[in-house]
């Protein structure tokens, strides 16, 4: 008799059979929450602890690494996977944060996008910075982050991420910087200048957001009239009726990854779940749930035109948009992220 159908049996049964039920082992995955969170729960992890492979507790962060570091030195590893940003995921690999994975279980390497399998890290989904903003609180429509710049055709309030990542990108992108040409603008010390002298122009209109739920609410609100956000949660924000739109050029992608933290007793589990949400049938799931893009192949030809077309990964979307450089900020994430916090406190 196997162990799911033993511990099927009524209690009683179970006792007189002398059958073994043993509770699923527990697994503590932790991610950015709201919208995410909930395509997450749906497509991975309820389905998992139905599989009875493990019973998933989930939590969630705003992608502090400072908290795993302090798990990791403490020796007490308190949460066993972590959705990580891809910067974090080569910072924390280098600082030996997260284990080394087997990826054998996942099959061939050429059903996933390009970057999805690293050594810490397999890669969950794709998601794009974009700019936001509400079609009823504007007389017309913005372009680009030139027009978020233009505070006197399009007076109002901002929405900016409070971090140097993403921000000072965008600065430059205002400032007219070619996309090909962004990083290597901002590998300089006259860029990174260049970038703050930008945001000076309209630091009086910024509103600085720490949370992914924030743009969606406070576009909605009125506090501010456009906003740079998180694709996905704009596209939640329209299913729910509200009148949000997205212009996708100048966006900027990212893949979001599942890292093991270093010292669980549980990276067998872990590994599992990770193979298990990186399945075709399960990012459909959570790509109908919140659109953003699938990380394998296969995945595409499963969903219906209409929730292809809203995917950072759909081909028109990805024109005019760029790719985050995360070996740039783990190089360079520290200072730069020293220098706008002083700069965004003065």
């Amino acid at each position: 008799m196997s162990r799911s159908l033993r511990c099927s049996l009524p209690f009683a049964l179970a006792l007189l059979s002398g059958a073994v039920c043993a509770a699923p082992q527990s697994l503590t995955v932790i991610s950015f929450g709201g919208a995410t969170k909930q395509a997450q729960d749906k497509a991975y992890f309820q389905p998992f602890n139905a599989s009875g492979a493990g019973n998933i507790v989930a939590g969630e962060y705003n992608g502090e690494l400072s908290k795993i570091k302090a798990m990791v030195a403490a020796g007490h590893t308190s949460w066993d996977v972590v959705e990580v940003e891809s910067p974090d995921l080569l910072r924390g690999c280098e600082e030996g944060l997260f284990e080394k994975l087997d990826l054998s279980a996942l099959g061939d390497p050429g059903q996933f996008v390009p970057g999805a399998l690293t050594e810490c890290g397999v890669a969950t989904y794709v998601w794009s910075m974009v700019l936001a903003f509400d079609q009823g609180k504007l007389a017309k429509a913005p372009q680009n982050w030139a027009d978020f710049w233009n505070v006197s055709e399009f007076p109002g309030k901002r929405g900016l991420r409070k971090s140097a990542k993403y921000t000072l990108e965008i600065a430059l992108l205002a400032d007219g910087v070619k996309m090909d040409e962004l990083y290597q603008v901002l590998n300089t010390p006259q860029g990174v200048t260049r970038a703050f002298a930008k945001l000076d122009q309209i630091k009086s209109s910024i509103q600085w957001w720490e949370a992914g739920a924030q743009p969606a609410q406070w576009l909605v609100a009125g506090d501010v009239v456009m906003s740079a956000a998180y694709n996905g949660r704009i596209a939640s924000a329209q299913e729910e009726g509200m009148k949000l739109s997205i212009v996708w050029p100048q966006s900027l992608y990212d893949p979001e990854y599942w890292a093991v933290v270093k010292g669980t007793p549980n990276k067998a589990l872990a590994e599992k779940f990770i193979t298990f949400a990186s399945q075709p049938q399960a990012q459909k799931v959570f790509s109908q749930n919140i659109p953003y893009g699938p990380v394998h192949r296969q995945t595409l030809a499963l969903l219906p035109a209409s929730v292809q077309a809203q995917l950072p990964t759909a081909e028109a979307n990805l024109a005019g948009a760029g790719a985050v450089n995360a070996e740039f900020w783990v190089d360079h994430g520290e200072e730069l992220e020293q220098r706008f916090n002083a700069w965004a406190a003065r």
